[in-house]
Formats: structure tokens, C-alpha cells, sequence
């Protein structure tokens, strides 16, 4: 399994819903709350007992009679889209500079082609602005899950270098003084994690964790391996995996002085994440023409909700207090504000430094012009694909079967879906 980039990372701007105790054996969650009927048939244009009727179903052979009906939707919404977009020009935008909390610079702007060719000249094109990724790929059997974190850090100027780091992860590592206790106890560890290959909120050492690792490692790598002047990354400068240490003290620690460093002490950093879920922003941004950008809020707020929630026994000890401090003092510095870089692409978040906002702006901008169709920065895919090439889940899990069959075992402890044709 190969975790790309942020795609499936917590939103750190969202306050995260935390499954509920088991039931039954199987992986719990929060009850679900009550949807009416008139809530479904409001949001879909049907009661539900329509769409639970087979007979209003269509034949799988059949989808060319549906495309009517797909255009029609597509057109009807994209048309409402664009007449929410013109209020939100007229309505939203002067305010965004006017509301209560609003941070310095908030506002709408738009950038000329003369800016974004100096920003290309003068930043991107002679090295003066690195990205980094990293990618999380994994390979888990019974007898051992083994956990690879690589992390690659780019510029225009040419590869600026690579890191991996491997986690074997082994329930048994058997000292073999007493068999029985030793087979019990390993029972015991077994029953207390999720599936083969599945993830699970009962495994403390879970999907979270490792993703918290990896963000760990890009931060870090963009502090302390590159020597650009403009830093960028994948996501968030103060992501939910770090800020919460992904439910690990000595990370949690660590993290925080990371992060500090980097919001408090270099600056010069620009975050664009891959996808936000939250939708008002997202309105928000797609409402922009192209070469706008716009300055929204701060972190402080969702930073709060977090460390306000999370932090609430005496269980972290003086990390909770570290955490609460972190977010006082960093929240307000770190701007959330959405481009658009051209007129094909869709809109996109980014993260800055308030005193440096303008400029990080200019830098996404410019960097995902080059790449007119997604209007995503370009250095950042350039650093996923070299992630992607230099430690691909095939690559990793191909290294690791060979390990299997020289062991005798090549196909015993795979998963089914591992050996599907």
C-alpha cells in the first residue's frame, strides 16, 4: 500500500471524528445520526424508498440512456455554480478584510503575468525555492509488517537529495525462556490489532502514526537538508498528525519544536495541500478568476479546536500545556488563503506565514501555471514522482517478497488481495 502524499491526510483546518469502541468484535464508530426522509429526498430529488426499489434501477448494459439525464445535472449545477460564484464576488469578498479576526492582508488580489514571470525568473528557475514529499508504503503478514517512509526534496536546479528510513514491526521476537507464556502473550498482541493488511484504529501503531512520521520527516528535511531560500511543502505547515503527535509523546515533543522553528523562526514557506474538505473555502476559492488569490484566515482557530479537544486529562502531562502554548503563539502566524492559477484549473489552499503571505502566493502561482491544467504547484509533483520512482509500493513490495520466497514462504503469508489476478 502506498500512501501519496496528503490525499487521504486528516484536513488540518477539520476537527476529526474519533471512532468509537468496538462492537461485536468489529471496528466501531460513532453512531450515525438520524437522517428524515425529507432530508433525503431534499438533498437527492427522491424519497429513499424510490432509490431502494429495483425497478427504478437501469440495467448495467443500458448507461447510454442515463447520459441524458448526467449532462442535464452537470449543466444545471455547473450554471447555479457560477451564479453562487457571482455573489460571492459581490457579497463576500469586500468583506473578507472587514470581519471580526480577519488577519493582516486579508483580501483579494490578482497578480499579472509580469509578476508571475519574475517570480519564474528571479525564485523558481534558479533554485532558490526546494519542495519536498515524502510517500509511506507498507507490506503486512503475519509475521512481520514491515513500513517504508521515503522522503525527496527538489528544486529546478536538479535533485537535491533522498531519504528512507524501514520499520519492522514483529509481534514475536521470542527469547525462548518460556514457551507457553511467550505463545500466549503473542495471542494477546495479535488480538489487540486490526486485520492482515487492513488499517485499524485499535492499532496504536496505525495508519496515523505513520503518516505522522513521514509529515515529521518532510518537515524536517525542508528545515534542516535544503539551503533555498522559500521552502515548500505538501499539506500543512502544522498538520493533525503532528499537532496531536499522532498519539505519541516523544513525537508530539519534537514536533512541536519543529514546527515552532519553522513558523516562528524561517518564515519563507509555502503549504499547498492536494484536496480541503472544507467545502465554504472551496466556494470560496472557485470563485476567484484566474491569477487571483485571497487571504482568509488563520490556523488559530483550527489549531484551538484541536489542541482544545485533545488535550483534555493529565495524561500528556506538561505536553498538553506545550501543545495549547504552540497554538497561541503559532495559530495567528500561519495564513490560510486559495489561488487560482488559471482558468482551467480548480482553486487551491495554501498555507503562509502572515508576514510573507503575498510572496508565497506569487510562488505557488507561478510554479502551478506551469502546468496549466491541474494549476497545482509543479515542484511538489516533481518531488512526489521522484518519491514515487525511487521508493514505488511495486518496487518495495516486489524487494520484500523475494525476501518471502527465499525464506520458504512465498505466497503462505500473503494476503488474498496480494495474490489476485
Amino acid at each position: 500500500m502506498s500512501d501519496r502524499d496528503d490525499d487521504m491526510r486528516p484536513d488540518p483546518t477539520d476537527t476529526p471524528v474519533i471512532p468509537g469502541p468496538l462492537v461485536d468484535g468489529q471496528e466501531g464508530v460513532e453512531p450515525a445520526p438520524l437522517v428524515k426522509n425529507t432530508e433525503f429526498e431534499a438533498a437527492f430529488s427522491e424519497p429513499l424508498s424510490r432509490t431502494l426499489d429495483l425497478d427504478t434501477w437501469h440495467p448495467g448494459s443500458d448507461l447510454v440512456s442515463l447520459y441524458a439525464r448526467l449532462q442535464k445535472e452537470v449543466a444545471e449545477a455547473v450554471r447555479q455554480e457560477n451564479s453562487i460564484h457571482r455573489k460571492i464576488r459581490e457579497v463576500v469578498f469586500p468583506r473578507l478584510r472587514l470581519r471580526d479576526g480577519a488577519p493582516a492582508g486579508a483580501g483579494v488580489y490578482s497578480v499579472t503575468t509580469e509578476q508571475v514571470e519574475a517570480v519564474h525568473r528571479k525564485l523558481l528557475f534558479n533554485g532558490a525555492v526546494e519542495a519536498c514529499d515524502g510517500t509511506v508504503s507498507g507490506h503486512d503478514t503475519l509475521p512481520v509488517t514491515i513500513t517504508q517512509i521515503g522522503v525527496c526534496l527538489v528544486s529546478y536546479r536538479g535533485d537535491q537529495g533522498s531519504w528512507v528510513h524501514r520499520l519492522f514491526r514483529r509481534d514475536l521476537r521470542a527469547a525462548g525462556t518460556n514457551p507457553v507464556e511467550e505463545t500466549l502473550e503473542i495471542l494477546e498482541r495479535r488480538r489487540s490489532r486490526g486485520g492482515q493488511d487492513q488499517p485499524s484504529m485499535r492499532d496504536r501503531l496505525s495508519d496515523l502514526a505513520r503518516r505522522g512520521i513521514m509529515a515529521y520527516a518532510e518537515r524536517a528535511v525542508l528545515l534542516d537538508r535544503s539551503t533555498a531560500t522559500w521552502r515548500m511543502g505538501h499539506g500543512s505547515p502544522a498538520p493533525y498528525e503532528l499537532v496531536t503527535g499522532s498519539g505519541m509523546p516523544p513525537l508530539l515533543r519534537a514536533s512541536l519544536i519543529l514546527m515552532r522553528r519553522l513558523i516562528l523562526d524561517h518564515k519563507k514557506f509555502v503549504f499547498v495541500p492536494s484536496a480541503a474538505s472544507r467545502r465554504e473555502l472551496l466556494t470560496i476559492g472557485n470563485a476567484l478568476h484566474p491569477l487571483e488569490y485571497a487571504i482568509v484566515e488563520t490556523l488559530a482557530d483550527p489549531l484551538q479546536r484541536v489542541v482544545q479537544g485533545h488535550y483534555r486529562g493529565d495524561e500528556w502531562g506538561d505536553l498538553g500545556k506545550l501543545a495549547r502554548e504552540f497554538a497561541d503563539e503559532c495559530g495567528e502566524k500561519v495564513v490560510v488563503g486559495l489561488y487560482r492559477a488559471s482558468a482551467l484549473a480548480p482553486c487551491h489552499l495554501f498555507y503562509a506565514h502572515v508576514d510573507h503571505a503575498r510572496e508565497a502566493a506569487l510562488i505557488a502561482m507561478a510554479d502551478s501555471l506551469l502546468q496549466e491544467h491541474r494549476g497545482f504547484p509543479m515542484l511538489i509533483d516533481l518531488a512526489d514522482g521522484l518519491c514515487t520512482a525511487t521508493f514505488g509500493a511495486e518496487t518495495f513490495a516486489a524487494a520484500a517478497q523475494l525476501a518471502y520466497a527465499e525464506a520458504g514462504a512465498p505466497f503462505r503469508y500473503l494476503a488474498e488481495r496480494k495474490t489476485r489476478r
